[in-house]
């Protein structure tokens, strides 16, 4: 074993990391991402046809952006120069363009590689725009963040955006098994220990090669099981992002799965959210939401039952006041669904903005003054407590406005008796105002 306090190694001798000595030497040799480098693919497509333009690599960490942009430097006979825009300013960026340009006099492209491309500014970015439209530089970026928020939209018409995806645990378990062939011998860990150290990776390549390479270094007399490998290893915490794309994602799935009566994946998101440490108020009010979005008055009891929760929540704190909320969110999650009043309420909205000003019948008028009484405001109002059945029938909609219908409940839940309403009223209507 080497000592860390002998005489430094010489470079040619100093252990190389795992990761570094699997980095795959042809595109054919990438794990995973066989949407975008098979032949059907985009980049294969471009490598086939010898026309490779920038791109923007948008995916989660360790799943071979670097690597990828590496070895089309390679294919495509360009050099390739990586910078990476937390330690690059723009007087680095400038020597970097002036090499370009000398290099490019000398009859050779330049790859350049910008690793983390988000974390330059608008301003930043806009200064890459002239060396990629002349030719100077073929720009591969990479980025975590979602593309469409966090760059120029100049930068992105100029670029091809290709999607990565986080490594499928049979891409981690085909890594460890190359792993295991660099190392020459077979890891200590008995099958499900193994399962559990892929599932720690958390589909993120180059974290699977460094538990690898802490795992091979253990001296054990048999393999080790589930239970002992976790007292070793910490679990790589989830990816979540509360002010990032990841966080709109999760909170979308979180919605649609109680949108689509599935408690499970409700109870699931809603997990996910928490662990990811997501403020529990900001779930309780999307709760709410989908109460009064989702299912509004199929179920007029749900939304109380969501207050009721959040203000338990209030006073319980965390953990216990989570219980109330997942109570909540299973509620919702089977109760019955209609976006009627939703879209009644946004038909109406419209129609209010497309006709203006137009003023209420002079019957509903509001006429506290003498004057206002003299011209007919509140003439002819029928009271509706003195009419029979305690419906008068008027009209309450503006003077020559086509009586619209916006609310249309459907044969669900509480809606069923709601809709009867409906037509009990539509049927004394007609027959009150005619003549």
């Amino acid at each position: 074993m080497t000592d860390l306090f002998d005489t430094p190694a010489t470079p040619s001798t100093a252990p190389r990391p795992l990761a570094d000595r699997l980095r795959p030497r042809t595109l054919a040799e990438v794990i995973g991402q066989a949407h975008v480098l098979s032949p059907e693919g985009p980049l294969g497509s471009m490598l086939a046809a010898h026309s490779l333009s920038s791109l923007i690599l948008w995916g989660p960490p360790g799943v071979g952006k670097t690597t990828i942009a590496r070895l089309l430097a390679d294919q495509t006979n360009l050099a390739f120069v990586q910078i990476s825009a937390i330690f690059t300013g723009v007087p680095d960026l400038r020597k970097v363009f002036e090499s370009a340009k000398i290099r490019r006099q000398n009859g050779q492209g330049t790859l350049l590689f910008v690793d983390e491309i988000h974390r330059f500014n608008k301003a930043q970015q806009d200064g890459f725009l002239p060396y990629m439209e002349d030719g100077t530089i073929l720009l591969v970026g990479a980025t975590t963040e979602n593309p469409s928020f966090e760059l120029n939209a100049a930068l992105l018409s100029r670029s091809q955006v290709i999607v990565l995806e986080r490594l499928s645990l049979t891409d981690l378990e085909r890594l460890a098994q190359r792993a295991e062939k660099e190392l020459n011998r077979p890891l200590p860990l008995t099958g499900d220990a193994r399962e559990a150290l892929i599932e720690m990776a958390d589909g993120d390549g180059r974290t699977l090669l460094n538990l690898i390479e802490q795992v091979a270094a253990w001296t054990a007399p048999k393999p080790l099981d589930r239970a002992q490998l976790s007292t070793r290893l910490m679990r790589r915490a989830a990816k979540y992002d509360k002010s990032g794309e990841e966080h709109y994602n999760l909170i979308s799935a979180l919605h649609k799965s109680v949108r689509g009566s599935d408690p499970d994946a409700a109870l699931y998101w809603f997990a996910r959210m928490l662990e990811g440490g997501e403020d529990p108020r900001f779930l309780a009010r999307r709760i709410t939401r989908m109460a009064v979005e989702d299912i509004g008055l199929a179920d007029p009891q749900a939304q109380a039952i969501c207050l009721d929760s959040w203000q338990t929540y209030e006073r319980l704190g965390s953990p216990e006041g989570e219980l109330a909320l997942a109570q909540a969110l299973v509620y919702l999650a089977l109760a019955p669904k209609s976006n009627a009043v939703y879209t009644a309420y946004k038909a109406a909205r419209a129609a209010a903005r497309e006709t203006g000003s137009l003023p209420p019948p002079l019957h509903i008028r509001n006429a506290p003054t003498k004057l206002m009484k003299d011209i007919g405001y509140g003439a002819d109002y029928a009271y509706d407590h003195d009419a029979q059945d305690g419906f008068s029938g008027q009209n309450y909609f503006p003077d020559g406005m086509k009586r619209p219908v916006y609310y249309l409940p459907p044969e669900r839940g509480f809606e069923r008796e709601l809709n009867k309403r409906i037509d009990y009223f539509a049927k004394l209507r007609a027959k009150r105002q005619t003549p």
